[in-house]
């Protein structure tokens, strides 16, 4: 088995059983904290561990000092330990937000070299439409000592912004055109961005559009500029992996990063008018 951007519903059952599969539930809700990890104890897909976005897929400043500061590449080995994820393991994320919190940890294992990892799509939603089974209470894999290496070219810093030949904000349209902010204490958005929110990856149903769909719109934003070349950002360096996700699944490879986003960008460089 080898799934690197996205795997099914389907695909998933037909592997809960697998020797080397690891399952991580990264339910999350920003207005209550708490509420991903009660869900996860109360029904969760079989197997799951849980991975919490401010406990576990944020950290102390390292790279840069956004809402949610992206680990560093020892504690990302030392979360994927604890999480039982071994150099052979096939991971599959989910949440309940359309891939928004799951693609984070998605991205950050492409970052540190394991490519064996694939979101659900669908999410949560999904799996309880097609009467998957599910388990309670909190699971845990045996410890490993994972041991990645981080490709630092798709990780931006602020000092390089400026410098990237394409800049894509992923946040609403109101927010990156600066109407609206409710989540950081200036509203604008960086210098020279352009704008594609991540919720346009998705059909009605909340699944990813198909490979085509989006290889369509997205070879549209980038015009002549490489997807190497191209650099996502938002608010705090989360919902943009949902882009990078999509963008991987359109079959044009893999953009770059910029992880502490418009939460650092506005506390260092606010906008002047």
């Amino acid at each position: 088995m080898n799934f690197a951007t996205l795997i099914e519903v389907d695909e998933l059952v037909s592997l809960l059983n697998s020797e080397n599969l690891i399952i991580v539930d990264c339910r999350f809700k920003a207005e209550e904290p708490a509420v991903g990890e009660r869900s996860y104890a109360a029904e969760h897909i079989p197997g799951a561990v849980y991975a919490h976005l401010e406990r576990d897929l944020s950290g102390p400043p390292f790279t840069d000092k956004g809402r949610h500061p992206m680990l560093s590449p020892d504690t990302m080995n030392a979360l994927f330990s604890r999480l039982g994820i071994g150099s052979d393991s096939q991971v599959v994320i989910y949440d309940d937000m359309r891939g928004a919190i799951a693609s984070r940890l998605w991205w950050m294992l492409q970052y540190m070299g394991h490519h064996k990892t694939a979101v659900l799509n669908g999410g949560w939603s999904a799996w309880e439409a097609s009467n998957g089974p599910t388990a309670s209470g909190a699971e845990t894999n045996p410890s490993t000592r994972y041991e990645g290496t981080p490709d630092q070219a798709k990780l931006i810093q602020i000092d390089a912004v400026l410098d990237q030949p394409l800049l894509i904000d992923s946040r609403t349209a109101p927010r990156y055109r600066g109407e609206v902010e409710p989540l950081d204490p200036i509203a604008g958005c960086v210098p020279g961005a352009i704008n594609h929110h991540f919720g346009l990856n998705f059909g009605e149903d909340g699944r990813f559009l198909s490979p085509s769909a989006l290889k369509d719109n997205f070879s549209t934003l980038l015009g002549q500029t490489p997807a190497a070349e191209a650099t996502f950002y938002c608010g705090s360096g989360v919902t943009a992996c949902t882009n990078l996700l999509a963008l991987a699944h359109a079959g044009l490879g893999h953009a770059k990063l910029y992880g502490g986003s418009w939460s650092e960008w506005c506390r260092v460089y606010p906008p002047t008018s």
